[in-house]
């Protein structure tokens, strides 16, 4: 059973995550009960909830390391 203050630094992740992926704010994020929360609508224990934020800020930092991939690349031709 997780404690409030664990619950409410869960969802805090997952917003930050959420919104440096999205560049938005997760429609809707709230707190169920010690161990459930709601997230765009559909429930979920903290523990998936701490899952899928891990899985957000991979994907994030695949996107930056994607982009600077390219940013390099563009660098080189221009150079060339």
């Amino acid at each position: 059973m997780a404690s409030i203050q664990s619950t409410n630094n869960v969802m805090h992740r997952y917003a930050e995550a959420y919104e440096k992926l999205y560049n938005r704010r997760p429609r809707d994020l709230r707190a169920v009960d010690d161990d459930w929360v709601i997230v765009n609508g559909a429930r979920m224990r903290i523990a998936e909830l701490e899952h899928l934020t891990n899985q957000l800020q991979m994907e994030y930092k695949q996107a930056l390391s994607n982009k600077k991939s390219i940013v390099g690349k563009l660098i080189k031709w221009f150079k060339g």
